[in-house]
């Protein structure tokens, strides 16, 4: 059995696999996100303890026993600084927090090479201009930082008492050089830290430590290896068999991901694509990120008086997209790419007095898909291929969504069994490559097609028609969400 955990923003999930790589065992436990003020989003990292705790201690005893490896996975970016006794000194800033945006400028400026460096902006949800931010915002905190952690790092530092990161995670840092897969001093300079301040760096499918006898004895676990585990994207695609260049995963959760993996490393850093480390030795990954994507689903649907979510996207299937149904710019927390814009925010366009609740449905379901068009353009545009297309994340769930999305991207979308269960069992499978001596190919598989969605050439042609005015709704209002944000 491989325990694989995942530290997310919403929950902490646990499922334990067994040898025919078959879940046997899950359980989630809710988190609490905190908004202290606006654009802000914090956690407090001892809540993921004590939920991992709960998740891991509601597994069956017999199943515990006979765990051979864990593995980590979790919501990138979170800046979890611990004082000398590796206490909080603060909550973690989390990925979507958008406070940072003038230290961005101020790293970018300070090392005008970060780019080449990273191939990355620097942008807001990254965990090195949080830092920054605490610099100038809470000097005291910020001398007192031993040591950074994101958010499954800390976890693990509960569970071995190592400080360990692993490349796929540590590329959303911005202090990473991800071509070198090693800390690079220079920008770490620019945030006024050093080596000291930062984990060990492994690979994903590494042994990074040992379950402390206290904690094994607590949890009723073997003392087993700790993989190093990987970011929550990089892991969803390690738990799909997205390994090999032109694989690729949409994921529709909170937030959007399109995701590319790479044999090679190709930045489109103008553009605000992600270009990373896979948590795979020897790969990197491109991905094109939404900040509100099933998320922004949920909130239309808070607002609209249906009862429920099933109900809502029944009633959009039935009316379907339309020459006139309004516009809808997905920017609830700001976006990355290809804006890296902080201040956008999200824009209704085109209501009459007509509009009713499932107009605005279908426009956030087609807000959504064009602003993964805007990301399938960067990626494309920095030399990946993007072949098959595996289709995962809450979201997923929505086939008349699927359809608006292959008809979007002009491509066949791909949904396959058990691809729900994402970035755990990834970590999952890297806690089995990081004891079996097994290769990558033979334990990252890709699961059994469930069904294929082929884009519908009526419904592309209609998107085709809309995208403009959508993209040029963005252009229009940039300097008013601006000027609305100071």
């Amino acid at each position: 059995m491989f325990l694989g955990i995942d530290i997310g923003t919403s929950s902490v999930k646990a499922v334990v696999a067994d040898a025919d790589q078959s879940v046997v065992a899950q359980a989630s436990v809710a988190l609490t996100v905190n908004r202290p003020r606006p654009s802000s989003s914090e956690q407090d990292p001892d809540s993921w303890w004590k939920a991992t705790v709960e998740a891991i201690g509601t597994l069956p005893v017999n199943l515990r026993q006979q765990i051979k490896s864990i593995g980590l996975t979790g919501q990138m970016h979170g800046a979890t600084l611990l004082d000398p006794s590796d206490k909080p000194l603060r909550p973690a800033i989390l990925w979507n927090d958008g406070r940072s945006t003038q230290e961005c400028l101020d790293i970018e400026r300070t090392e005008p090479r970060s780019r080449d460096i990273t191939g990355n902006l620097v942008m807001p949800g990254f965990t090195a201009p949080k830092l920054l931010w605490v610099r100038h915002h809470e000097p005291e905190i910020f001398r007192r930082t031993a040591c950074v952690l994101l958010p499954k790092d800390y976890v693990r530092l509960k569970l071995t008492g190592e400080k360990v990161s692993d490349m796929s995670d540590a590329s959303g840092t911005s202090w990473l050089d991800v071509v070198k897969r090693d800390w690079s001093d220079a920008m770490l300079a620019a945030t006024g830290l050093t080596r000291a301040h930062m984990p060990r760096l492994v690979e994903g499918d590494a042994v990074a430590g040992e379950l402390r006898k206290e904690v094994a004895d607590e949890l009723q676990l073997p003392r087993v290896a700790v993989a190093g585990g990987g970011g929550d994207n990089a892991a969803s695609a390690a738990g799909m068999g997205i390994v090999d260049a032109g694989q690729a995963f949409l994921s529709l959760g909170t937030s959007g991901v399109l995701f590319v993996a790479n044999d090679r490393f190709y930045p489109n850093a103008e553009k605000a694509a992600h270009a990373f480390c896979h948590c795979l030795p020897h790969r990197w990954h491109q991905m094109a990120v939404l900040l509100s994507a099933a998320s922004a689903l949920d909130w239309v649907v808070s607002l609209s008086g249906i009862k429920n979510l099933e109900d809502c996207l029944a009633a959009a299937e039935r009316r379907g997209l339309r020459r006139h149904t309004p516009f809808f710019l997905p920017y609830l927390s700001g976006e990355r790419t290809p804006h890296n814009d902080a201040n956008s925010r999200g824009v209704f366009f085109g209501m009459t007095a007509d509009t009713d609740a499932v107009d605005l449905v279908l426009a956030v379901l087609e807000g959504v898909a064009l602003a993964f068009v805007d990301g399938q353009e960067v990626l494309l545009e920095a030399g990946s291929s993007i072949a098959d297309v595996c289709v995962t994340g809450g979201g997923s769930r929505s086939m008349y969504w699927g359809r608006i999305l292959a008809a979007a991207l002009h491509r066949p979308l791909t949904y396959r069994k058990g691809s729900e269960v994402g970035a755990a069992f990834g970590a999952a499978r890297l806690a089995r490559l990081a004891v079996t001596n097994e290769t990558i190919e033979s334990v990252c598989t890709q699961p059994p097609i469930s069904h294929v969605i082929e884009p519908a050439p009526e419904l592309s042609a209609l998107l085709a028609a809309r995208r403009p005015l959508f993209t040029s709704l963005y252009r229009n209002l940039k300097n008013t969400f601006r000027k609305f944000s100071q």
